[in-house]
């Protein structure tokens, strides 16, 4: 089976002349490139990096048609709940287009700042989805085919209704487009199982796992959530908090403006920085009320400042950002009921 694998991988893969052939025997790696320092180079190895804790985290976004308007960057506020709710400080979120020299600057940058990378997009069968072969370029590695993710990909792979059954044996332009999807970028002196992770059963799709940090996942929003979520259990272990509980936001409703509590949370902003809590004002546009947060690790700590804050700026606790509008504007509906039955009598 691997030998036709092999010769399918050798006969129909795409010219890659500047990084290595698709095949599974990786060839040695020859090419160097002029977009900077190379990662290889860096202090810190990709092995290093695999194993080392999590404290930030980095999502680049990779798409035309999210810079076009065409399709709303959804991945990136999942991936940031995501981060939120393991106590990750997820430090950038960029969005670049379809282009090789982007996406090779923007990865090999995020993955020398950050310790958890992740990116959206680019991984499809068409002309366009160039993100292998870019981050492949980024780190010197060469594009090989990974036979466990093809024969998955013939398994679980399913005709749609009206089409016939797809002969995996017999090239074509078909074969070598899906063939795309599964040569990966692989370092022959590294372990294999740390640079390609299948965290759902159900799916073919692998996440690769390059230079030890950058975790490279499709851009079709279900699928970016599950293995995503699928990820969990690899990097918990890693994480800062290692109990996962996550960071505490308490969201405090306030009728007064934001001018208004200025002096009392810039003066507060200092007092609890050091203690690891962001103080932040948000506005609420053509509502009465607008939000205070308090974001931090330490929820007791969190917790002994809520009563101080919601005195100072005349607020309540919600769960929920708008969630007390329609009590607030019932309650203003009957003050203005008795001061119009007053002006009456």
């Amino acid at each position: 089976m691997f030998s036709r694998v092999s010769q399918l991988a050798r006969h129909l893969s795409r010219p890659l002349p500047s990084y290595g052939s698709t095949s599974l025997v990786q060839r040695p790696r020859t090419t160097t490139f002029s977009y900077g320092l190379m990662a290889s180079s860096s202090a810190v190895t990709a092995d290093e990096r695999n194993f080392r804790t999590i404290h930030t985290a980095a999502c680049l976004i990779i798409g035309d048609e999210v810079l076009g308007g065409k399709a709303a960057s959804t991945n990136s506020n999942y991936f940031a709940k995501f981060c939120f709710s393991l106590g990750i400080n997820l430090k950038r979120i960029e969005v670049i287009e379809d282009d090789e020299d982007e996406i090779i600057e923007a990865v090999r940058r995020m993955s020398n700042r950050y310790d958890f990378v992740v990116t959206s997009g680019g991984i499809g069968p068409t002309h366009d989805d160039i993100t292998y072969q870019s981050i492949a370029k980024a780190f010197d590695l060469p594009l090989v085919l990974h036979a466990k993710a093809f024969e998955l990909m013939k398994k679980i792979s399913k005709p749609r209704p009206g089409e016939k059954p797809f002969n995996w044996d017999e090239e074509s332009p078909t074969l070598r487009a899906k063939l795309r999807m599964v040569e990966l970028p692989t370092d022959s002196s590294r372990d294999m199982e740390k640079q390609f992770l299948f965290p759902c059963e159900d799916l073919w799709v692998p996440v690769a796992v390059v230079n030890g940090n950058v975790h490279i996942l499709p851009g079709v929003p279900r699928l970016f959530e599950r293995l995503l979520d699928g990820l969990k259990p690899a990097i918990t272990p890693r994480l800062g908090d290692p109990e996962g509980k996550g960071t505490v936001r308490v969201l405090i409703s306030t009728p007064m403006s934001e001018s208004a509590v200025a002096p009392f949370l810039t003066e507060l902003a200092e007092r609890v920085g050091p203690k690891g809590v962001k103080v932040g004002s948000y506005p609420r546009w053509g509502k009465n009320r607008n939000t205070v947060t308090l974001v931090g690790k330490d929820k007791e700590f969190l917790e002994s400042i809520v009563p101080e804050v919601v005195e100072q700026v005349k607020g309540r606790v919600v769960t929920v950002e708008g969630e007390d509008d329609d009590l607030v504007e019932a309650v203003e509906a009957e003050i203005d009921t008795k001061i119009d039955e007053k002006k009456s009598n």
